[in-house]
């Protein structure tokens, strides 16, 4: 049997109202200054300010880098990197739902090992680990916060690099629901069919393992129960805390197992377009999933029963085409478009795009590997 190595940040914080208990875990790391990580929105709305308050609190010196964009660049990563070095900070405290949590790893990375972070894209391809970072999750999605992957548009090329990387797990993680409670219901819905993508995509990827796949389960049957009602009513405190709980669950199946065609198909339509990745993802999963179902139908009818269905007597394409219509399902009833045309995609450019598809990183994780044209074909059932 293949050796398994589990990667996880060694502190995870967790549940309502636990960012309050945050400063004494930064105290023990005895550090000397933060680059606070985070975004303009997020300053603009309050939710950085109630980190904050807490750093202040903890008497832990900090300064701010707030340039990061939706799908963060390079400039946004060598920016930040500059202001670090200027500020001469020695730890990251990054606040934020994905695009923050990446801009640090990268600034991280960059920090200790030099260079340009288009060096890096691919698996392991740091030497040295990356500053500590403290990641605080704003977002019910990527799980980006507890993972060893990072992705970082190089905006010359027009591609979203994927990063898998050791060195760049956080040294805290921190999910508190409190803090999504004012989340947008579109924002809510394309992190929660996210952190569904990945569970789903650890699940049946061949790097799947029981473990991995217990975590998953677990994440597919939170977010079905939960999504829905976080959508619905933001602040409705106890389906916020469970999704976290989801994106905690799912974020260490994916980091450890890996993902798929989704997620390869979904870089390429934010790297071209700079659309929103949950949404994406969200799109395309049930076609995927479609068409891994023609090669692994076992490994759906334990979804199948994780979402509730009653699965004894049922084959494992009835179990797959169960799933595949159950995720249609959800999407259509948290508000996710049906079409990409609807949000400026071009026929045009499908060849493309299936091209980088197919040298993503998480291209290789996939059940089948599918040719140009069946690529191509993907992205048409939702053109």
């Amino acid at each position: 049997m293949s050796t398994r190595v589990y990667y996880v940040p060694s502190i995870n914080i967790m549940g309502k109202g636990c960012l309050g208990d945050i400063g004494p875990y930064i105290q023990e790391l005895k550090l000397r200054k933060a680059l606070v990580v985070t975004d303009k929105f997020l300053m603009k709305c309050g939710i950085a300010a109630k980190v904050l308050t807490i750093l202040d609190g903890a008497g832990i010196p900090y300064v701010i880098y707030d340039d990061v964009k939706p799908n963060p660049t390079c400039k946004n990563v060598h920016d930040g990197v500059d202001f670090l070095i200027a500020n001469d900070c020695d730890f990251l405290v990054s606040i934020g739902g994905g695009s923050p949590q990446d801009t640090a790893k990268a600034i991280g990375i960059i920090a200790t090992n030099g260079g340009h972070i288009t060096q890096y894209e691919g698996a392991h391809k740091s030497a040295n680990k990356s500053l500590p970072i403290v990641a605080i999750n704003t977002t019910a999605g990527t799980s980006s916060e507890v993972t060893v992957n990072y992705v970082i548009t190089d905006e010359d090329r027009k591609v979203k690099m994927v990063m898998v990387d050791k060195n760049s797990l956080a040294t805290i993680s921190v999910n508190d629901p409190e803090l999504m409670v004012d989340k947008p219901a579109d924002l809510t819905a394309a992190t929660g069919m996210d952190a569904l993508t990945h569970a789903i995509e650890a699940l049946v990827t061949p790097g799947a393992y029981p473990v991995t796949d217990a975590t998953a389960l677990a994440a597919v049957e939170i977010i079905f129960n939960y999504l829905p009602r976080t959508v619905k009513n933001g602040h409705d405190i106890e389906a916020r805390e469970q999704m976290v709980y989801a994106i905690f669950l799912g974020g260490l199946a994916f980091n450890n197992a890996g993902l798929g065609y989704v997620h390869a198909m979904a870089h390429q339509l934010g790297g071209v377009y700079d659309l929103p990745h949950g949404v994406c993802n969200a799109m395309l999963l049930p076609y995927v999933e479609e068409e891994n179902a023609k090669y692994v139908p076992e490994k759906f009818r334990n979804i199948a029963k994780a979402i509730g269905c009653e699965v004894a007597g049922k084959s494992d394409k009835e179990c797959a085409d169960f799933v595949v219509e159950a995720i249609k399902a959800l999407s259509k009833e948290v508000g996710i478009p049906s079409k990409l045309s609807e949000l400026g995609v071009n026929e045009v450019d499908l060849d493309l795009l299936a091209d980088n598809a197919m040298i993503d990183a998480c291209a290789p994780g996939n059940p089948f590997i599918p040719t140009k044209e069946e690529v191509i074909t993907l992205f048409k059932k939702i053109l």
